[in-house]
């Protein structure tokens, strides 16, 4: 095979609970859920991950811990440890940088890598060894032409596997599976192509695209085509993650039906956003506000600032005012409220000079 770029996706196979049973090993082949304090009686507390042997019972990521109790009631629980997971995280990412590549860190548990070689399968099994040696933990790699191919292929090489998907296999991997099996389109998405008789990543590929555009505008409309396609970004940017943006929320003991409390509620998650944001340097330029009505009707308002800021005072103004826009006429359970950030090199008018 001649020797060529690739674009590699390592995801880390059921991250947190394979850290946790890193420290717990008498915990393995059994049913593990990781959530909150871990106490599955605790209300409104959700899971953050939940081993395999959980998952065939049922359990999977954000739902409730007592729902999880009643599918799985021989679970072992335990408590969320953020900083045990950023620590883990770093050292699998310093093993890939030990590779003559270029590292793209996506979050915790996953990382786009770009090769230049002959043989990616070799690269791939080499970087699935090097992690486990040197951190324990088992991950999967996905070879593609570009990022999209790759992060499919990882999925379809869970668990602890290696896959290749590329152009020359596109259609016969993808295009009998169902529109939502492409990065970035969802259920909700995939429920309305399959209203005009788009079913499946085929059909998308081969759809009109002045009639995608039509019925979902001139953006959205040809790139979901573009994804059917297989087409997708192929640069490896090796450049430090830094974060998009940040929230706080939550969830009451009991639900709220105040409005007044739930406005004061809002203006204190939206002071610590904002704290947190000056805390990182970092300047706000979009506020979003997610209200979850009684049983569970979660819906969001957002708000994209007139200029960016690091004033806490017009962050929660925003906040306050999506609020508003919400009907609220019901009891609410959970509050939550994001900020997306400027590019990190933005820069206020006047300073920096």
């Amino acid at each position: 095979m001649p020797v060529r770029d690739w674009v590699l996706h390592v995801d880390l196979d059921q991250f947190i609970a394979a850290v946790e049973l890193l420290r717990r090993p008498e915990l393995r082949g059994r049913p593990v859920v990781v959530g909150g304090s871990g106490d599955p009686s605790a209300p409104r507390t959700v899971a953050a991950t939940a081993t395999y042997e959980a998952r065939e019972r049922g359990v999977h990521s954000g739902m409730p811990l007592r729902t999880a109790l009643r599918r799985c009631p021989d679970a072992v629980f335990l408590p969320s440890d953020p900083p045990a997971y950023e620590a883990a995280s770093a050292r699998v990412m310093a093993t890939l940088r030990e590779f003559p590549v270029l590292v793209e860190v996506w979050g915790w548990d996953e990382a786009f890598v770009g090769a230049t070689t002959d043989d990616p399968e070799r690269l791939a099994a080499d970087i699935r060894r090097a992690v486990m040696d040197s951190t324990g933990l088992s991950c999967s790699v996905g070879i593609g032409d570009n990022k999209h191919q790759a992060k499919l292929a990882s999925g379809l090489a869970k668990p602890g596997g290696v896959f290749r998907l590329t152009g020359e296999t596109w259609a016969a991997t993808m295009h009998h599976r169902p529109t939502d099996a492409l990065w970035g389109i969802g259920r909700r998405t995939a429920a309305k192509l399959a209203a005009i008789g788009l079913r499946t990543v085929g059909d998308l590929a081969a759809a009109d695209p002045e009639e995608l555009a039509a019925r979902f505008g001139r953006t959205n409309g040809p790139w979901y085509r573009y994804l059917a396609l297989g087409r997708g970004e192929a640069e490896v940017s090796p450049a430090p993650w830094v974060a998009r943006g940040h929230g706080r929320e939550t969830t009451f003991t009991e639900d709220v039906a105040d409005p007044d409390e739930m406005r004061g509620h809002v203006a204190e998650l939206a002071a610590r956003v904002a704290g947190d944001a000056a805390e990182a340097g970092r300047r706000v330029v979009r506020v979003t506000v997610k209200v979850r009505f009684v049983p569970f009707d979660t819906r969001t308002r957002q708000s994209t600032l007139p200029a960016a800021t690091s004033d806490p005072a017009e962050v929660v103004a925003t906040a306050r005012a999506l609020l508003d826009r919400f009907a609220l006429d019901r009891a609410v359970r959970l509050l939550g409220v994001a900020v997306e950030y400027a590019p990190p090199d933005d820069t206020p008018p006047g300073e920096g000079a």
